[in-house]
This record gives structure tokens, C-alpha cells and sequence, in this order.
């Protein structure tokens, strides 16, 4: 079983950073990779950024650039620092891993680009 629980969403003006956190359970973390996804309303949810467990990362076309995907083996913490943010960056962001052909998403936090 594993858990993952984002945090650090909120609201930010257009040309800001946010830092987002997806922390982890379990012992799996450390093998496997961890994405970012998103989800604004009405629309489906997108992959935005991935890093594997060796370290490599790959991103949407839309955040490059802008957005940094890392990891923090020892403490089970995957993040996603987002800049220059765009009021189209707007959405719900899903922390989601697949592990034993299952995919397990955390609950989401929002995060709102607004002047």
C-alpha cells in the first residue's frame, strides 16, 4: 500500500513560485518514479512532470522551464517548485505513483494563478 499527500498549493499572482510537496509512505518510494500531474475544471488530468528513480526527469512542453521536478530519497518527498506561474497554471496538482501495475494518487492541492 502506498499513501502520498500533497501540500503547499494556494493562491499566487502571475509571474510567482510555488513549492509543492508529495510526501510518501511505504518503502517503494526509493524504486520507483514519481510524477505531477494536473487538473483544471472541466478539462482531464495531465501529466506535467516526471522523475525516475535513477533521477531523470521529463516535462509537459507547457512547464518547461519554469517548472523543476526533484527528489528526496531519504525522506520519502517528491516536489515540484513552480515559477513564472501563468494564470493558466490553475488546477488541482495530483502527486501519482505506479507501483505493482496500480496507480496511487494522493488527494490533490489547489493551486490558483490570480491577480
Amino acid at each position: 500500500q502506498v499513501q502520498l499527500v500533497e501540500s503547499g498549493g494556494g493562491l499566487v499572482q502571475p509571474g510567482g513560485s510555488l513549492r509543492l510537496s508529495c510526501a510518501a509512505s511505504g518503502s517503494i518510494f526509493k524504486t520507483h518514479a514519481v510524477d505531477w500531474y494536473r487538473q483544471a475544471p472541466g478539462k482531464q488530468r495531465d501529466l506535467v512532470a516526471t522523475i525516475r528513480s535513477t533521477g531523470g526527469t521529463r516535462y509537459a512542453d507547457s512547464v518547461k522551464g519554469r517548472f523543476t521536478i526533484s527528489r528526496d530519497n531519504a525522506n520519502n518527498t517528491a516536489y515540484l517548485q513552480m515559477n513564472s506561474l501563468k494564470p493558466e497554471d490553475t488546477a488541482v496538482y495530483y502527486c501519482h505513483i505506479l507501483y505493482d501495475r496500480r496507480h496511487y494518487w494522493g488527494q490533490g492541492t489547489q493551486v490558483t494563478v490570480s491577480s
